[in-house]
């Protein structure tokens, strides 16, 4: 794997590499990284997954990100399509989340309208409970199945989930590290409301054409384009790895 930018040009090795992807240090705030996978003509599935997309490298700087995350962030979509389970840490993983003093397991926060269901995999399948991000108009019996299944009900908002309080009561609980993965409806919502600090991007080398979603979307347009900047561009047997940052950030 080699360093394009910042210059100068160089190979690096996993240390650098979890020093590129580490989140900012600060401990009154918090940060939003949101991963994906693109083909090179920007689709973002094969068949529904991403799977099919996610080349070595890409599966590399993926681990970085939730090992180094307070918290990963899902849709219900992307959750129940992937049959996302919790995280199980290995050596490797468990080392590196000591030496950044993070807890043993970043849990997943599934953010849902009320229809997930308690018995889907993300809240089964987990080591510690899953953090179900919802509106208080999600049904009663819904929240109680989901506590019963194992979870912890974060309600963010009246009649639909609320980002912003959401995003603020996780960094408040201590999750300021936020992964987000997915899937392109929460992108589209958090980059409307200016959440996104952070897009971590790997381009696979190969092309899908077809009617493959997009990283972000929604039903209308930004209010107006949000500007990033590149914090780090590598390169790994044709797959392109980049960092942008807000230009707040930058």
């Amino acid at each position: 794997m080699d360093q394009v930018w910042p210059l100068p040009a160089r190979p690096i090795d996993e240390d650098a590499l979890e020093e590129l992807y580490r989140y900012p240090a600060e401990d009154d705030g918090r940060w939003v990284a949101v991963n994906f996978v693109s083909s090179l003509d920007g689709g973002i599935e094969i068949e529904g997954r991403s799977r099919g997309l996610s080349t070595p490298a890409d599966r590399r700087v993926f681990a970085l990100a939730h090992d180094l995350a307070d918290v990963v962030l899902l849709g219900s979509g992307t959750a129940l399509a992937e049959d996302y389970p919790g995280l199980r840490p290995d050596e490797r993983t468990a080392d590196r989340r000591r030496r950044h003093g993070l807890g043993e397991v970043a849990p997943l926060a599934v953010v849902t309208s009320g229809t997930f269901p308690a018995d889907a995999t993300s809240i089964v399948d987990a080591l510690v409970p899953t953090i179900v991000i919802t509106s208080a108009a999600a049904p009663a019996e819904q929240q109680k199945a989901w506590q019963e299944a194992g979870a912890r009900v974060l309600i963010a908002g009246e009649e639909s989930v609320d980002l912003p309080r959401a995003v603020a009561r996780l960094a408040d609980d201590g999750y300021r590290r936020i992964d987000c993965e997915g899937g392109p409806g929460l992108v589209g919502t958090l980059l409307a409301d200016d959440l996104v600090d952070e897009v971590r991007l790997s381009v696979a080398p190969m092309a899908v054409a077809g009617r493959a979603g997009r990283v972000a979307s929604s039903a209308d347009p930004l209010d107006e384009p949000r500007g990033f900047a590149v914090a780090s561009l590598l390169v790994d047997d044709g797959t392109l790895l980049v960092r942008y940052v807000r230009e707040r950030f930058a």
